[in-house]
């Protein structure tokens, strides 16, 4: 081979290989990090037959009695309860504002609601000691009278009554769409299809019907914004299907 063709492909190799050697490196990629909350999308809360996601209130891992699920349909049979201890259903995530829509039914004279803003600090023994309950009952119960329309369904319990009673009969199912609006101070009930009942969440409003209502005496109600939520154990046999939450 030709000397000076060799040392041209000498020269060659060297200059790629200085090239190579001092070119700035690739910055690795870092990925995003990825929020695991989401917002403004609508999630379920019912899985089709399991009640992951959910326990019994001061009992996160104990067995889920007198609460069954079939086809997505969770129902409590307070006759099938056993033990001591509340047996109310909350979930295992606590949330702020947020919308949520699901379907329910009762046999009749059968009673529970739905809570927010549940705490399950050791203090409390029971999910409405903190939480504010929008009312579910067999309307039957009380019917038009005027002293009891601040329990009837769809009431924020002891506090607000609905503006007319929308619930169908015993055995029928009934929508329930809440708003929980904690930055815009408000919350609103949407029963069967109409906006019923609307009432502040804090402030002197708020505290004005807690000091005129039953639950005066307890110091923590209504004051945990972001709290669990309550499917609450009352006697009777009540269902709910098509459980889901949008954070807001």
């Amino acid at each position: 081979m030709d000397i000076n063709y060799t040392k041209i492909i000498l020269i060659f190799s060297l200059t790629l290989f200085f090239n190579c050697k001092n070119s700035p490196k690739k910055q690795k990629e870092i990925a995003p990090e990825i929020n695991e909350i989401s917002y403004n999308q609508w999630t379920s809360l019912s899985n089709s037959n399991s009640l992951d996601g959910w326990h019994l209130f001061q009992n996160e891992s104990g067995e889920k009695t007198g609460w069954s699920v079939k086809d997505g349909i969770f129902t409590f049979n307070s006759e099938e309860a056993n033990g001591e201890g509340n047996k109310s259903l909350i979930t295992n995530e606590k949330y702020s504002s947020f919308e949520i829509q699901f379907e329910w039914k009762l046999s009749s004279n059968s009673n529970s609601g739905f809570m927010w803003g549940v705490s399950e600090d050791s203090q409390y023994e029971h999910p409405y000691l903190t939480g504010p309950e929008i009312q579910i009952i067999d309307a039957d119960i009380y019917g038009d009278d005027p002293e009891n329309q601040i329990h009837t369904t769809a009431a924020l319990y002891d506090m607000i009554a609905p503006d007319r009673v929308m619930a169908k009969d015993a055995g029928e199912w009934n929508t329930y769409h809440i708003t929980i609006n904690q930055e815009g101070n408000s919350g609103t009930v949407i029963h069967n299809g109409e906006e019923i009942n609307r009432f502040p969440l804090y402030g002197d409003e708020w505290d004005a019907m807690v000091e005129n209502s039953k639950f005066s005496e307890m110091k923590g109600f209504g004051k945990y914004q972001e709290g669990h939520l309550c499917l609450q154990d009352h006697p009777g046999i009540i269902s709910y299907r098509n459980i889901k939450i949008k954070r807001l």
